[in-house]
């Protein structure tokens, strides 16, 4: 096969692949992650008594990412209540004002209430990681 035969095979796969994708991907966005994104952030409001606002960055870009950050805001649904229980634990996480998810290996980092979740379409920060941070 030739160079150029390869060269436009690969140019029409990427093409209906990106086509393909921008569709499935914003469905997954705006019908699973920004609906549990909100759900957390809502419970977290409930639960500690502060607001915090969640994002995702532009880093992530596939359904699988989309899908894990959608897990992460569900855990922080699931976990939240149980885990600001009383002051010390509310004054802690309360720190947080925003927190923006972002693709890397699953870890957090947290500075002048930003707090940054990374995940990469396998593994996500847990609400456990999170609070290990934040409750030092």
């Amino acid at each position: 096969m030739s160079k150029q035969l390869v060269a436009v095979s690969l140019m029409v796969a990427a093409v209906s692949l990106t086509a393909y994708a921008g569709k499935r991907e914003r469905d997954v966005m705006t019908k699973e992650t920004i609906p549990a994104m909100r759900d957390a952030e809502a419970k977290y409001k409930e639960s500690c008594g502060c607001p915090l606002a969640i994002n995702v960055d532009d880093t992530l870009q596939s359904t699988d990412e989309f899908r894990t950050a959608k897990n992460l805001a569900k855990n922080v649904s699931e976990n939240v209540a149980k885990y600001c229980s009383d002051a010390a634990s509310k004054k802690a996480l309360c720190q947080m004002k925003t927190l923006t998810v972002t693709k890397g290996h699953a870890s957090f980092t947290f500075k002048d209430g930003h707090g940054v979740a990374m995940e990469n379409g396998q593994e996500y920060t847990t609400f456990e990681m999170m609070t290990r941070v934040l409750d030092k």
